[in-house]
């Protein structure tokens, strides 16, 4: 590969035809995943800019910046961008739980043969 967006230092997001990027959001301190997000133009610019996780919701056909109205924001530490520059991983300090449920992590329930089951916060 020399495509320079795969092995390069030019930034150039690669969105999809809805014009958003995959996001995955995890604890910097931790490390566990807190959640995944999509990211247009403008959110990923408004994350690196102000320093506190902004994204597109598909569902309500807008931006929002995370935690803006439960003051659960998400402060970045960190942002990467994989091999083909089409989804990013925000390092953050959550200000409370992330999931929209009050669930510390959107990730709160395991598959398995029997169905799901709750995850214990240690795990």
């Amino acid at each position: 590969m020399t495509d320079d967006r795969d092995q390069g230092l030019t930034f150039n997001p690669k969105y999809d035809a809805d014009g958003l990027l995959t996001a995955v959001v995890t604890d910097a301190e931790q490390g566990d995943v807190l959640m995944v997000a999509h990211m247009n133009a403008q959110a990923l610019a408004l994350t690196v800019g102000t320093g506190f996780a902004h994204f597109w919701s598909r569902s309500r056909q807008a931006l929002w910046k995370k935690g803006e109205s439960s003051g659960h924001m998400l402060e970045v530490r960190d942002i990467r961008i994989d091999c083909d520059q089409d989804a990013v991983w925000v390092k953050a300090v959550p200000a409370g739980p992330t999931c929209h449920t009050g669930a510390r992590s959107c990730f709160y329930r395991r598959v398995g043969i029997e169905g799901l089951s709750p995850v214990d916060a240690a795990d």
